[in-house]
């Protein structure tokens, strides 16, 4: 009868071990609690938002003025696809200190390494299961949800985005904060006292 030290014994005599499976690379980035910005587009911060089986919602938000330049809607989201999405906001936006964001598979993908290696960005992960420490974005996610995505039954991914752009406009421009001194986004970030540069190009 072979027991398990006989068999240990023999396996070992064998010189045969069990290979380690090594682990999915991940993008560069830190997981230290993240620090409040204190000019426009310090951070960028972005968390992936599923809204049932046909579509995904991705938001991009300027942690400073609680501003969305973008919302990323499609049928599914690639690192490839987000990378793409960055690269058209960024040059209008300018180009971010960090950027903030979860650890799901599209945001740990070697496409946005290479992409935050290209750029030169330093990019910030919250820790697993910590969400409040992404907490503007989920509260953006949780008001895109509560007043669009579940006001909303949607025809095509066209309508989808024609909605919930019009509705990051209104978001923008005439929803007031009471962390922002009362003052809309939009209004925030174009305070003179901001210094703000409006092409986007100087943090």
């Amino acid at each position: 009868m072979l027991n398990h030290k006989k068999l240990c014994r023999l396996y070992h005599g064998e010189r045969l071990m069990v290979r380690k499976r090594g682990s999915r690379k991940r993008a560069l980035g830190t997981w230290a609690p993240m620090a409040l910005p204190q000019v426009p587009n310090q951070s960028i911060m972005s968390d992936a938002l599923a809204c049932g089986r046909k579509f995904r919602v991705l938001a991009l938000v300027d942690d400073f003025g609680r501003e969305c330049p973008a919302p990323v809607v499609d049928n599914s989201l690639s690192g490839i696809h987000i990378a793409r999405e960055l690269d058209r906001v960024v040059p209008v936006r300018g180009t971010p200190c960090m950027i903030v964001s979860d650890n799901g598979t599209e945001l740990t993908s070697c496409a946005m390494r290479a992409w935050q290696q290209e750029h030169g960005i330093e990019w910030h992960y919250i820790a697993a299961g910590k969400p409040m420490q992404n907490a503007f974005i989920e509260s953006f996610n949780g008001r895109l949800r509560d007043e669009c995505l579940n006001e909303h039954l949607f025809a095509n991914l066209a309508e989808a985005r024609r909605i919930i752009e019009a509705w990051r406009i209104d978001c923008n421009t005439k929803q007031p904060h009471t962390s922002l001194d009362g003052l809309t986004s939009t209004e925030f970030v174009a305070r003179p006292s901001q210094g703000h540069n409006h092409n986007g190009l100087s943090l």
